[in-house]
């Protein structure tokens, strides 16, 4: 079993940095690939970036691409997503998905995919 906390949401303007932490409790993090989706008010949950459970592979959403960067340390058993040049449309809920990987390189994008969920941290852009 696994839990799952964000934190470092937070009000910003737009064009400044946020990061989020994603800490896991267990053993054995190491084994599971991550991932953070986000959902807006009104709207559906939608990937933002995953990462592999071994050699840090990413993959991200085209929207978030070249601004964000997910990463993990196994030491501290957590995964951040540093995000910057943020807009007013990255405004949700952001939230931390894990699940143990068979594979060492998969990510994965279909919330569907993974079995521990956060319970988010919000994330605020103003114009």
């Amino acid at each position: 079993q696994v839990q799952l906390v964000e934190s470092g949401g937070g009000l910003v303007e737009a064009g400044g940095s946020l990061r989020l932490s994603c800490a896991a409790s267990g053993r054995m993090f190491s084994s599971y690939a991550a991932g953070w989706f986000r959902q807006a008010p009104g709207k559906e949950r939608e990937f933002v970036a995953a990462i592999s459970r071994s050699l840090s592979l990413t993959t991200y959403a085209e929207s978030v691409k070249g601004r964000f960067t997910i990463s993990r340390d196994v030491a501290k058993n957590t995964v951040y997503l540093q995000m910057n040049s943020l807009k007013p449309e990255d405004t949700a809920a952001y939230l931390c998905a894990a699940v143990k990987g068979l594979s060492y390189t998969s990510t994965y994008v279909q919330g569907d995919d993974y079995d521990y969920w956060g319970q988010g941290t919000q994330v605020t852009v103003s114009s």
